[in-house]
């Protein structure tokens, strides 16, 4: 029988359940995936905290974005992959499984130089990354970009510092820990600023007198005043997470002054054909340098299933560098 890890209620770790359940079938243009590994992400816990429900139409209290396995059986009229396949992807829920069942182009070849435990630490953070540079203008022509990082040592803030590197930019990185910003700088971080009461930008300066190109930012309202000052005139600034709050003041009038842009992306609750379409991009673009192993996928901790609480609590304690996986 397949197994899911299921939220019952909305609390602490206590409220995840390993149930059997039957597992999907693949719709047509869609294949079920045997699920061998997937990645701990914030929206797991937020999720089972009862912040972050999963999208409508999506499955509601099996929690997980992101997988690696093998392609266990094909919907009608799916011929992009076959039987026996090892393929890695995004889903906005229910990666948490034994099984699972998504669209065929929204999944990925597992790059030869990974196992699957390996290969569940990239989907989320590398689309996440990528997709947040591309929007920040990283892959646009002209000048290389100078790109601020914030929570550098999260698993999507080590995936941008790569592809950073790889675009020919200069990344800063942002963390409250100095053991984190050291360990970055060994994948590329090119400068690291030691946050200290949610204020960076004068560091930021010091680095750059006009101001970073882009900035990724995970933490939202606490950093939204620091990181305008932050930005060059034209800059971007791509709010990706809010774990430092929903709500803030922002001067329009330094925001007229730079001419700057504030984007802000999520992958979950995408249409299937924008993450087709994201996930060719990135097929296309950064898929390469995983096949040859420049760019390196960074695992902290692997923990099983059936130890998902401790994970839950580790991932809460902040000490992680990189991804936290799960595996069957």
């Amino acid at each position: 029988m397949a197994k899911a890890l299921r939220i019952r209620g909305a609390g602490g770790p206590e409220v995840l359940h390993i149930e059997d359940f039957e597992p999907p079938s693949a719709a047509a243009g869609e294949v079920q995936v045997e699920i061998a590994a997937c990645g701990l992400n914030r929206a797991d816990v937020l999720q089972r905290r009862g912040f972050y429900p999963a999208p409508k139409g999506t499955v509601a209290d099996i929690p997980g974005l992101e997988f690696a396995g093998t392609v266990s059986a094909l919907g009608q009229a799916s011929t992009r992959w076959k039987l026996g396949d090892k393929v890695m992807g995004i889903c906005a829920g229910g990666g948490m499984a034994t099984h699972i069942a998504v669209p065929e182009g929204t999944l990925l070849p597992v790059p030869r130089c990974l196992d699957l435990i390996e290969a569940a630490a990239v989907p989320e953070v590398y689309l996440t990354a990528f997709d947040a540079l591309q929007q920040g203008g990283m892959y646009e022509a002209g000048a290389a970009k100078t790109v601020l990082v914030h929570a550098v040592g999260s698993g999507v803030g080590v995936a941008a510092v790569q592809l950073i590197q790889r675009a020919g930019g200069v990344a800063i990185g942002t963390s409250r820990t100095q053991d984190k910003l050291d360990r970055a700088r060994e994948l590329g971080l090119a400068h690291s600023i030691l946050v200290e009461d949610k204020r960076f930008a004068v560091g930021v300066k010091e680095l750059r007198a006009q101001g970073v190109d882009i900035i990724l930012d995970f933490i939202g309202a606490a950093y939204l005043a620091e990181n305008l000052q932050a930005l060059a005139t034209c800059g971007r600034l791509v709010v990706i997470g809010l774990l430092g709050g929903v709500s803030a003041e922002l001067s329009l009038g330094l925001l007229l002054a730079k001419r700057a842009s504030i984007i802000g992306t999520v992958l979950r609750s995408r249409s299937t054909e924008e993450k087709v379409a994201l996930t060719k991009s990135f097929s296309e673009s950064i898929m390469p340098d995983l096949e040859s192993g420049i760019l390196v996928p960074v695992t902290d901790r692997v923990f099983d299933m059936k130890d998902v609480a401790q994970a839950h609590e580790y991932m809460e304690s902040n000490q992680s560098f990189g991804k936290i996986v799960m595996r069957w």
